[in-house]
């Protein structure tokens, strides 16, 4: 409940009639109390996505995901969906200042938005390990999952068709699976989403960073809120990339310094 309670106070306190915010939440098993804490939370917030079928664990990241994704299709009109994790942080309108730039060049496809992988070798150990996956030795190119965009019929896609789709322990690594074999698709790969498994540094340009603590969230928020800029001090930790579409995967994420 903390990193909820942050992100409302944080990056979701502006409000936008454009906007509809769901915190996904599994209930199967909960104990009586917690359920209770939910429903009250429910109706004091109402932005509360309550998936009854979900045991809410690390290890069910991509039924929630999956489940998310069928209920907020069956239940809302959208034209996009963000899909973050709890410990990432947004500039919104930045975020929907971009969706808006991209509707008005009229492009006749569906958005898959964030910073993408192509060469991510397939993990053997650890918690997100992968008995099943056969395809190949490395996974297929994917947004990674601090935060990516999918436009609505990449969502209702997924919706309609999950009975069908080979589920892996990664949800991001199993969107950009399920969205693989589909035409029409403009893969924008942005390196102003700070996505990845631990975080690049800060930049002004970001749209989204992860990995970031709720006290690091309301410090991130109060400069934002007081300067409009994200960093006391820009800096980089980990060097980043544009994404090569034009060579096969295994070679398309080169790092080199002075990307953001």
């Amino acid at each position: 409940m903390r990193e909820r309670v942050t992100i409302r106070k944080t990056w979701l306190s502006e409000k936008n009639d454009n906007v509809k915010h769901l915190f996904a939440i599994g209930t199967q098993n909960i104990e009586l109390e917690n359920y209770e804490t939910l429903q009250s939370e429910q109706a004091k917030f109402k932005d509360l996505l309550l998936l009854p079928k979900l045991r809410d664990a690390y290890g069910t990241l991509t039924k929630k995901v999956s489940q998310s994704f069928q209920r907020i299709y069956d239940l809302y009109d959208f034209d996009y969906l963000l899909k973050v994790d709890d410990d990432s942080f947004v500039v919104l309108h930045k975020l929907l200042v971009n969706l808006d730039t991209w509707e008005a060049k009229g492009y006749r496809k569906e958005l898959y938005w964030g910073f993408f992988n192509g060469k991510a070798q397939v993990k053997r150990l650890g918690a997100w390990k992968e008995t099943e996956w056969n395809l190949c030795d490395h996974y297929l190119p994917y947004a990674v999952g601090g935060g990516y965009v999918l436009s609505y019929n990449l969502v209702k896609y997924i919706a309609i068709n999950v009975d069908s789709l080979r589920l892996f322990n990664s949800e991001d690594v199993s969107v950009g699976l399920w969205l693989s074999a589909l035409a029409n698709i403009e893969r924008r790969h942005d390196i102003r989403f700070d996505t990845e498994y631990r975080s690049r540094g800060c930049s002004n340009e970001y749209l989204i960073t992860h990995k970031q603590s709720t006290e690091s969230m309301k410090a991130l928020h109060d400069y934002y809120t007081m300067t409009g800029n994200l960093c006391s001090k820009e800096f980089s930790s980990r060097m980043s990339y544009h994404y090569n579409w034009t060579v096969p995967p295994s070679q398309c994420c080169v790092r080199k310094a002075g990307i953001i």
